[in-house]
């Protein structure tokens, strides 16, 4: 029982709700963030997907302390899904066979998702640009197969590679057949 002009004792279910609350509100900010990234690309500020996501700015920053952050949780899962197509074609018994494979999965997978383009193509955050140097062995190890220039190397597969995919993003094309065109053309540039 409480007295007059005090307030109620806490009960055992308000941290639960307090969870559940964080919870929504941590929902709402990835899918704000999303869909205004997707919109508009990673220029976007994060008090506008704070106000995008019905919520206040320290909300965002309480969970993601710089844009890089909240950017990293959207296309952590997809970077992570790269890296495992990537060491699998390097673990192929056929360098060049995993690489003609590869490129083509990669950039339908860009075609899919505007953030993990953007992400990609820029290697800005530690994870994108190991996921760069991956790329890079696996044209390295396929130059063997004298099928590949022997003259390739990292700095190539980020300037043929990954300028393809910022000019696709920067003209705003996002048609999967157009994007594995242009895959196409990447190994073309590649080849011996």
């Amino acid at each position: 029982m409480t007295s007059p002009g005090s307030s109620p004792r806490p009960t055992g279910s308000e941290p639960s709700h307090r969870r559940l609350d964080a919870r929504r509100n941590h929902e709402k900010i990835i899918a704000a963030a999303r869909e205004l990234f997707g919109e508009h690309g990673l220029q976007v500020t994060v008090p506008q997907v704070a106000e995008r996501a019905g919520v206040g700015r320290a909300t965002v920053y309480r969970s993601y302390p710089s844009k890089d952050d909240l950017i990293l949780a959207l296309a952590r899962e997809q970077l992570q899904a790269l890296e495992r197509l990537t060491l699998t074609a390097l673990d192929s018994a056929d360098a060049y066979q995993g690489l003609r494979d590869y490129v083509p999965e990669l950039f339908e997978r860009l075609a899919q998702d505007r953030v993990l383009a953007t992400v990609f193509f820029e290697a800005r955050l530690s994870p994108a640009g190991h996921l760069l140097d991956l790329v890079g062995r696996l044209v390295e190890a396929a130059i063997p197969s004298g099928r590949i220039r022997a003259d390739a190397d990292q700095l190539d597969v980020r300037v043929v590679l990954c300028g393809t995919v910022r000019q696709l993003i920067a003209l705003d094309q996002w048609d999967p057949a157009l994007w594995r065109r242009y895959g196409e053309m990447v190994l073309n540039a590649f080849h011996a």
